[in-house]
């Protein structure tokens, strides 16, 4: 036979989400070739390289 459903109070409701609200800080890592940080697995936006190849043309600042 069916049961029915016990009531969850708001306590142990609220304590099952409680760890949903955090976030995680990206990993980061430093360019090989520059030393700036920047996210891994993607072209270094201060120097443009990415493996050792160049990808994207950055302007130097003056």
């Amino acid at each position: 036979m069916a049961v029915p459903k016990g009531k969850v109070s708001r306590q142990r409701r609220d304590k099952r989400r409680s760890s949903h609200w955090k976030l995680e800080a990206p990993g980061i890592i430093k360019c090989p070739n520059c030393g700036a940080f920047c996210m891994p697995h993607r072209a270094c936006p201060a120097c443009g390289q990415y493996k050792g190849r160049t990808v994207i043309k950055v302007e130097e600042s003056k």
